[in-house]
């Protein structure tokens, strides 16, 4: 079940970035599709050097048109310049006018992420990922009923790569996110 008005407002292609992707990240967000869409998480740096990465980041991003979203509290996304938060903690009185994204994993994180108003939902793991190799990856069955739950466009995440998000995108899901397959 495809959903056209999902289409117009939200990326379908997300890149994730983290520490395995750093070195090469201006090469990889130029690699993307115009328009995708990337969640800046960089956990592993201090505040000062997160931010001038994310400066760099948000510079390359807007290049290429994409959306950049921060995976920090709302009030720092709006002070960095983010066009998104990623969580599924905030609420929407907390986020504005950022896009809203959180990740989930099970019905009680899919109704959570849903009250406070998120607008995309990151489901995982799709499949085995090196980013949580102890989490089972879901069955065909569990992410089409977790999908359905979610009401909002749904974007799979853990081991996907465009093949794999081809063939389950039938289980209504509107897009996919990735580390290591859109880093090159």
């Amino acid at each position: 079940m495809h959903h056209p008005c999902f289409s117009d407002l939200y990326p379908q292609v997300w890149l994730m970035t983290d520490q395995r992707n750093d070195a090469a990240l201006e090469k990889s967000i130029a690699n993307l599709p115009r328009g995708s869409g990337i969640i800046f998480r960089h956990y592993h740096l201090d505040k000062d050097a997160r931010y001038k990465r994310f400066q760099s980041i948000r510079n390359c991003a807007r290049r290429g048109d994409h959306i950049l979203s921060l995976a920090d509290a709302p009030a720092l996304a709006q002070q960095w310049g983010a066009d998104g938060v990623h969580g599924r903690q905030w609420k929407r009185h907390k986020t504005g006018d950022l896009l809203h994204s959180a990740p989930v994993h099970n019905p009680r994180e899919i109704m959570t992420a849903k009250h406070g108003g998120a607008d995309l939902l990151f489901l995982s793991p799709a499949f085995a990922t090196r980013s949580h190799p102890d989490q089972t990856p879901m069955g065909h069955m569990q992410l089409k009923h977790l999908i359905a739950l979610c009401d909002k466009p749904v974007i799979l995440l853990g081991g996907m790569n465009m093949k794999r998000f081809q063939q389950r995108e039938h289980l209504g899901a509107h897009g996919w996110a990735a580390i290591d397959a859109l880093s090159t």
